[in-house]
């Protein structure tokens, strides 16, 4: 049967979803237009399954302070451009209105909640996999004091609690976690299997060096101090006065830090590289 344009201009309007979808969902219930509608929606679940398998490494992340809790989620696309489409802006606008509401340390709660008929309706919409993939909550009270930063770019974000001070002072030491990344708080909160890897990188540098057994063991305790100086973040030199450390700004400031958290979109997530002909061969099929 014949679909007109204003039939299939009409149920994109109500769905969002792309023309040709449109038409063959038209033509699918023939021209009933709310049977396409249930049938477009019917079909998004599946839409977003077999999109699932394709990597998102881009997107961007969303960040709420509330009185007693504050969250940074990272919302992943596979591409810069999905992540800047008024849907995909929407519908992470729809994420940070839900972790405004409810305080969240699981990101599978986000993933079982109704946010996750919208993510699979955006799905369907822009053609591309959208993920929750992660989220950080820190905990705090109403007395301490927060400092969120987030990038330009909306990819790169820290939040850090702080016990006096003041918001300001929280954010200067959230952007400075963003720039400098810290693993840990101080020396003494390093995750142990990462000093035990770092100090066997050393101890082999050292025994290829071929000095003496007590040299080789100087030469690793050096590199260690080092590494711990510069990952720990009370003993990083201060983002904005590189003359003072971390520590030397919270004690001016008569504030200790209590927690923070820092991520970025796509980080740890391995890419895989294609060739242009092995794309093309992957778009005929």
């Amino acid at each position: 049967m014949e679909i007109k344009a204003s039939q299939v201009k009409e149920l994109r309007e109500i769905t969002g979803v792309a023309m040709m979808d449109c038409k063959k969902a038209l033509l699918e219930c023939e021209g009933d237009l709310q049977k396409a509608v249930d049938f477009l929606r019917s079909n998004s679940a599946l839409k977003a399954e077999k999109k699932s398998s394709r990597t998102a490494a881009d997107g961007i992340l969303q960040a709420n302070v509330s009185e007693n809790f504050s969250t940074i989620i990272e919302i992943n696309s596979e591409t810069d451009f999905a992540a800047k489409d008024e849907k995909f802006l929407s519908f992470a606008e729809d994420v940070k209105n839900f972790i405004s509401d409810t305080k969240i340390t699981d990101i599978n709660f986000v993933n079982d909640s109704v946010i996750e008929d919208k993510r699979k309706t955006l799905v369907q919409t822009i053609g591309e996999n959208i993920q929750l993939r992660r989220l950080e909550t820190l905990e705090h009270t109403s007395e301490q004091n927060v400092g969120l930063y987030m990038h330009s770019d909306s990819k790169l974000a820290a939040l850090v609690v702080i016990t006096g001070g003041s918001k300001e002072i929280a954010k200067d030491i959230a952007m400075h976690v963003a720039a400098f990344n810290p693993l840990c708080l101080s020396e003494n909160d390093i995750d142990k299997k990462v000093l035990e890897r770092e100090k066997a990188i050393y101890l082999n540098q050292a025994q290829d060096s071929g000095k003496p057994e007590d040299i080789m063991q100087k030469m690793v305790d050096g590199k260690i101090k080092r590494f711990l100086s510069e990952v720990s973040l009370i003993s990083q030199s201060f983002v904005k006065d590189p003359d003072i450390t971390i520590q030397d700004y919270i004690e001016q400031n008569n504030c200790l830090i209590n927690s923070f958290v820092r991520l970025k979109v796509g980080e740890g997530i391995e890419i895989e590289s294609k060739s242009f002909a092995d794309e093309v061969a992957e778009q005929l099929k």
